[in-house]
């Protein structure tokens, strides 16, 4: 695999290239397709909506349609526009890729065209693009050749050819791949669109019909595989997720703040980000309290749907009296057992309380006109609309099927021991009963000191008296830590669509940890979804994940371990001391003299500590979801943020306290997994108690 980085090649004006000079040209159609790009962001600009519409509604959608076209069509001056090149065979007769046979095609994030519509740039999405990423050697897929190009502050420096076609070429690794794999990283997570691998491909490109569940290590690029899956999917489906829309949930705030550039930079700038707490969020009701873990272990358990469905239900009281609609000069009667018989016929049929409780005043009054015409009215669907809203009979659905406050509901379960005793018999134990209930009952729902897990609870109860509304699609990143209830509130978003399930079993830091994908997507709603595993490591080095690797057998036993492509001689360095802090501020300053971000990780008790080290230190830090810039790159990480977070170089403070900062050994052990896999190109453990034998 020959590769060229001719640095002093003269950069040469678009059709002046030489012949000889194959940098130059590839120079020069990158400075033509970015010409060709501004030419189509003119146009937009230069469309004026007076000539479209005098409608002022529609204006302001088609102006705010114009607006994000122009978004859409930035020219980001240190993102290539494109990354690779095929040519495709020239074999008269053969069978080639549709519309590909000869040509020669640029790969990039965008598509862009000349002045005439012919396509200078191909969008990496387009099926002529997927032989780029799943070409090789036994399978070239008619293409002969494969050239990958290199980039310095967004100018081309260099090239690499495969030649596919050509059997006395011996396969080899990409150098320019392996490059931008290891590419310093300052700033937010950058998308993964010129390194992505086949078995990566697959899942990325695999329909929009159905859920996908990934199972990945440190290391594997599953959330930038989950992030592209989305990009491929408004590529290939953009009509229809425009009406259904599409949802990436991550763990916190910090982790959405670095992700969020990866799909504007493809181009999508409409999907929306939110965390699990943000989808439960009630108006009015705020999270003060917290639960103990064995309390919120019970309140994620799914069998709390099967509690919160009950105690719904039991509102419902069957008619004991007969019901009397007057109408002008005539009363009409409904018998309670007839009203009983509706009320059981609605009980029976699968459809959510408050919907059953619209359609019982329609029943009720089908009931009236019934009678109507046999005694020779001839009533219409007006009349039966009256009869429903005639006050008797709401006066009776009220008394039969109340109204009933979701957040009332829940209040009611945990501050009334006998309410819930009723309810939860036969599903929860007298023990979890006891878990459950507040030391000190609230007055109502405002002032109530809600946790997180009680808006899950909250949500569930909302959902089963008025349906939740369903997306497209959704992305669940890291959802190992997640609970039943959990799972259950992301499904319900996702009900008439598609999900993207996103973690790592060995990474479940909750005392309520997924234990398996089965379990999971079950939960979920998607017990059909296909799971996928990525075992192969192209951004942790080998001998770190090997090193963090040891704790698998005590975290998640049978689980098998990462098998990095990263060989990096020198990338781990574990020192005992008796100086922690002052050794962990050093490590950061001699990190700081490599290029890219810094992330010094620690226990969450002792990062006050450190950051009083790091200022007396006159160490500038930054906390997680701040922006790391080229003048600020040091980042001052608790541990329980750490989850899905990248630096190239982490010094990692005392092992043994990330561990005792947990409620247990296990959550513990899979904290320190977490935090030792957080490295890109070196790791600096640095600890003064012992380390955790699992460890050592």
């Amino acid at each position: 695999m020959p590769a060229h980085a001719p640095e002093s090649a003269p950069v040469s004006a678009p059709g002046s290239a030489p012949e000889s000079d194959p940098l130059a040209r590839e120079r020069a159609h990158l400075t033509a397709s970015r010409a060709a790009l501004r030419a189509m962001r003119e146009d937009v600009e230069a469309l004026d909506i007076r000539d479209v519409t005098a409608n002022w509604v529609n204006a302001i959608v088609l102006q705010a349609q114009i607006d994000d076209r122009i978004k859409a069509l930035a020219d980001l001056a240190h993102t290539p526009l494109f990354f690779g090149r095929l040519n495709y065979l020239r074999a008269p007769g053969a069978e080639l890729a549709e519309g590909a046979e000869g040509e020669q095609f640029y790969i990039g994030r965008r598509h862009v065209h000349d002045s005439g519509g012919d396509p200078m740039v191909i969008d990496w999405r387009a099926p002529v693009s997927q032989p780029f990423y799943r070409a090789s050697k036994t399978d070239p897929q008619d293409v002969a050749l494969r050239r990958r190009f290199g980039y310095t502050a967004g100018e081309l420096t260099a090239y690499e050819d495969e030649h596919l076609s050509d059997p006395t070429e011996a396969a080899a690794v990409s150098k320019l791949l392996q490059q931008e794999i290891e590419r310093p990283r300052v700033g937010p997570m950058r998308d993964i669109v010129a390194t992505i691998q086949p078995e990566q491909d697959e899942i990325v490109r695999s329909g929009l019909s159905g859920s996908v569940c990934v199972q990945g290590g440190p290391g594997t690029g599953k959330t930038a595989v989950g992030l592209h899956r989305v990009a491929y999917l408004l590529y290939a489906h953009r009509d229809r997720l425009a009406r259904t829309g599409t949802l990436v949930i991550g763990p916190n705030r910090s982790f959405l703040h670095y992700i969020e550039q990866v799909l504007p930079a493809l181009g999508e700038l409409e999907v929306k980000q939110a965390t699990v707490d943000d989808l439960v969020a009630r108006d009015g009701l705020e999270v003060r309290g917290t639960d103990a873990a064995e309390t919120a272990v019970v309140k994620g358990d799914a069998r709390m749907a099967q509690v919160l469905s009950r105690a719904l239900r039991s509102h419902v009281t069957p008619p004991t009296e007969a019901l009397m609609v007057v109408r002008g000069s005539r009363r009409w009667r409904v018998p309670s057992y007839e009203l009983a018989e509706m009320v059981e016929e609605l009980q029976n049929r699968d459809i959510r309380y408050g919907a059953a409780r619209d359609a019982l005043p329609q029943r009720i009054a089908h009931a009236v006109l019934v009678r109507m015409e046999q005694a020779g009215e001839a009533p219409d669907d007006r009349v039966q609309d009256a009869v429903a809203r005639n006050a008797a009979v709401k006066a009776a659905v009220k008394e039969i099927w109340p109204p009933v406050e979701p957040a009332k509901l829940v209040l009611r379960l945990l501050s009334d021991p006998e309410f819930l005793a009723l309810h939860a018999e036969g599903v929860l134990t007298a023990d979890e009963q006891k878990l459950l209930l507040s030391p000190k009952p609230f007055r109502s729902v405002k002032s109530a000191k809600w946790s997180a897990a009680d808006l899950v609870l909250i949500d569930e109860a909302a959902d089963l008296v008025e349906r939740t509304p369903s997306l497209g699609h959704v992305v669940l990143d890291e959802a190992q830590d997640l609970s039943p209830m959990q799972y259950r509130a992301v499904g319900r978003r996702c009900t008439t669509g598609s999900a993207t399930v996103l973690g790592d079993l060995a990474q479940g830091t909750t005392p309520w940890a997924t234990r398996s994908w089965d379990e999971a997507l079950a939960h979920l709603g998607k017990p059909q979804a296909v799971l996928e595993e990525l075992t192969a490591g192209f951004r942790v080095p080998r001998e770190v994940i090997a090193y963090a690797s040891r704790l698998l057998p005590a975290i998640s036993p049978g689980l098998a371990p990462v098998s990095s492509v990263r060989e990096t001689p020198g990338s781990l360095v574990v020192t005992r001391t008796d100086d922690l802090t002052g050794s962990v501020v050093e490590a950061c300053r001699a990190s700081l003299s490599h290029e890219g971000s810094i992330g010094l990780i620690a226990a969450d008790a002792r990062i006050p500590v450190l950051a009083d080290a790091l200022r007396a230190a006159d160490l500038p830090h930054l906390s997680p979801g701040e922006e790391t810039t080229a003048e600020s790159r040091l980042t001052l990480v608790p541990a329980s943020l750490a989850k899905g977070l990248e630096y190239d170089y982490v010094v990692l403070d005392e092992p043994a306290a990330i561990v005792d900062g947990e409620p247990d050994e296990r959550t513990g052990l899979r904290r320190l997994y977490v935090c030792l896999t957080r490295a890109v190109s070196g790791l600096s453990v640095l600890h003064a108690a012992a380390l955790p034998p699992a460890l050592s």
